[in-house]
């Protein structure tokens, strides 16, 4: 399993734009340029940049034209035996990829303030005394959110499938008769982030690998 990520840099914005986008299908490009944010463009830009990388790492490449969807709006490639996912929050963007044919889920989420008590009706009874019992409970908070997120990403439903409707213990669940398996993986103090996937696995497993922006463009030139 490996795991890539990468944090946006507003100074190395315009160069990574002039190197990289025409990696990228035209209607991909033309949607991207509309967010009004530069960060937007920059982290999107990145997901898919990291996942031409990942896929490279397993000898396969990455032919954005054929980028497809699900119903859900999870990317994949057909035909290919390389499964991934992506997220971001804040300045970073992750993402994991794993030949093995197991489903597979990433999210990370920036700490911030928030109000945990607003999300309450998505909790278990069990998820909100650990919670709300721990020392940090904002921290708890996002550990609990980004490892129910990662399930439902490796599910690829989303949030069709309520938070309430399974419980993560022993970072272990079962979803619909389907068991998924979860992970911290520690990137930065100010983030919480977890991988699920629906066979055991270990961090000892995982390859992780920081990309800065620089090696995007200069591989290019």
């Amino acid at each position: 399993m490996l795991l890539l990520y990468s944090k946006i840099q507003e100074k190395k914005h315009k160069l990574l734009l002039d190197s990289c986008l025409s990696f990228f299908p035209k209607t991909y490009q033309e949607r991207l340029l509309r967010y009004h944010r530069w960060q937007d463009v920059q982290l999107s830009l990145l997901g898919r940049l990291l996942v031409k990388e990942g896929l490279s790492h397993f000898a396969n490449k990455a032919d954005f034209k054929k980028l497809l969807y699900t119903e859900y709006n999870k990317p994949y490639f057909q035909d290919n035996n390389v499964q991934f996912n992506i997220s971001h929050s804040g300045e970073l963007v992750v993402a994991v990829f794993t030949n093995n044919r197991s489903d597979i889920g990433i999210d990370i989420e920036k700490s911030h303030a928030i109000k945990i008590v607003d999300f309450k009706g998505q909790m278990t009874l069990y998820e909100e005394q650990k919670i709300f019992n721990s020392v940090c409970p904002q921290k708890e908070f996002f550990r609990y959110w980004t490892q129910k997120e990662a399930v439902l990403k490796a599910m690829g439903r989303g949030l069709s499938i309520p938070l309430k409707s399974f419980e993560i213990k022993n970072n272990e669940t079962c979803v619909e008769t389907k068991t998924f398996y979860v992970s911290e993986i520690d990137l930065h103090k100010e983030y919480a982030c977890h991988i699920s996937q629906d066979q055991k696995f270990s961090n000892k497993e995982i390859t992780v690998r920081k990309i800065d922006i620089k090696e995007f463009y200069n591989a290019q030139n």
